[in-house]
């Protein structure tokens, strides 16, 4: 769901959640992507009719509140129960819930408020989520008012006039972003300069950590460890979009995705690879890490030793927007097929991960 600058639903309403499989009267469910046998326990990937059972409850829950905006929610987390994957999608930056009281604070909002955004990412993890069944996860909060991938000791304290008297002396491991101006908030763009008209008060920022940033990285934590413990482990795809980069070599066409897992440390080097192999196959361009490894999001939630692995995936705007990056454009269909094949894939490899950890939990035991 989308709101306005006050708070109104201003998209159509979503459709209702497409069931995983299209049921043949004559033939019982042809499958269009990764399926979850219960009588095999198994999780695979296939476009033959046959019999599966991995019908569930879909839920939508609604948490958290967006500051000046009453009614609207933080985030919105739709899952099916039992998951019929073990993936999480995760859209933190493209929030479109403007109050207008934060707009009013804005030194130039028309252009600021947007190029904070991941434009329409939501619509491409609502579209993938339908489709395979992955959990999801829509910040509406928008970055402008608090960044979801920032730690919320990542803070400007210049912003609010010192920080208060209670902080921590040790600095975040995340000041490096608030020091160039994309911290928790977000406080000036390259070629805009500063983007608010006066400082913000501690009471302030102390209600949106409260009210969108810890109920929003609560409620992933926990749909994390649910999947894990039904799969034994879990999959993180944060979604973002970015610019278009530059190339980084005369004749070399710059990547259109970009695939970040810290440097190893927040997902399993199979799966990365599984990703990798995937985009190659389907003859697009891809990096890792460079220049977006993954920020806050996955160092908190990363445990690779419990099954919790996370990746980001960034995505050229030119990929799936218009001409003028506003609108879902010409390639905006095209983006959504492949993400829904990277997610069907990423799941199989994710299953199987899980598996093996049983096993060798088992024989642990054993031992």
């Amino acid at each position: 769901m989308a709101y306005n600058a006050d708070g109104v639903n201003n998209l159509p309403p979503e459709a209702s959640r497409k069931p995983l499989f299209a049921r043949n009267p004559t033939c019982g469910p042809i499958v269009v992507g990764p399926c979850f046998d219960l009588r095999a326990n198994r999780l695979h990937l296939c476009g033959m009719q046959h019999e599966c059972e991995h019908q569930g409850d879909s839920a939508s829950v609604h948490g958290g509140s967006v500051p000046g905006n009453p009614g609207v929610p933080a985030y919105s987390l739709t899952t099916i129960d039992p998951s019929p994957i073990p993936v999480v999608i995760a859209v933190p930056h493209a929030g479109r819930a403007y109050a207008k009281s934060l707009l009013d604070r804005m030194r130039h909002p028309a252009f600021a408020a947007p190029r904070l955004e991941d434009r329409y990412a939501d619509l491409l993890g609502q579209a993938v989520s339908r489709r395979t069944g992955a959990a999801l996860l829509i910040a509406h909060a928008p970055r402008a008012m608090l960044d979801l991938n920032r730690a919320s000791d990542d803070v400007d304290w210049e912003m609010v006039g010192g920080p208060p008297a209670d902080a921590s002396a040790a600095p975040s491991g995340f000041g490096r972003r608030a020091r160039s101006g994309l911290g928790l908030v977000p406080r000036r763009l390259p070629g805009l300069g500063e983007l608010w008209k006066r400082r913000l008060d501690h009471s302030e920022l102390a209600e949106r950590i409260a009210a969108v940033h810890q109920p929003y990285h609560m409620a992933l934590a926990s749909t994390l460890e649910t999947i894990r413990d039904r799969w034994g482990a879990a999959l993180l795809i944060d979604l973002h979009s970015m610019p278009p980069l530059a190339a980084r070599s005369p004749g070399e066409r710059a990547p259109e995705f970009v695939v970040g897992d810290r440097f190893g440390a927040s997902c399993d080097g199979g799966v990365v690879a599984s990703a990798f192999g995937f985009f190659t196959e389907a003859a697009r361009r891809v990096s890792h890490n460079r220049p977006y490894a993954g920020g806050y999001v996955l160092e908190r939630h990363a445990r690779r030793a419990e099954g919790l692995h996370c990746m980001q995936l960034e995505i050229d705007r030119t990929c799936y927007l218009d001409a003028r990056m506003a609108e879902p454009g010409p390639g905006f269909e095209a983006t959504i097929e492949l993400l829904v094949g990277l997610v069907r894939r990423l799941a199989v490899d994710v299953a199987d991960l899980g598996r093996a950890s049983d096993r060798g939990r088992w024989r642990a035991a054993a031992e």
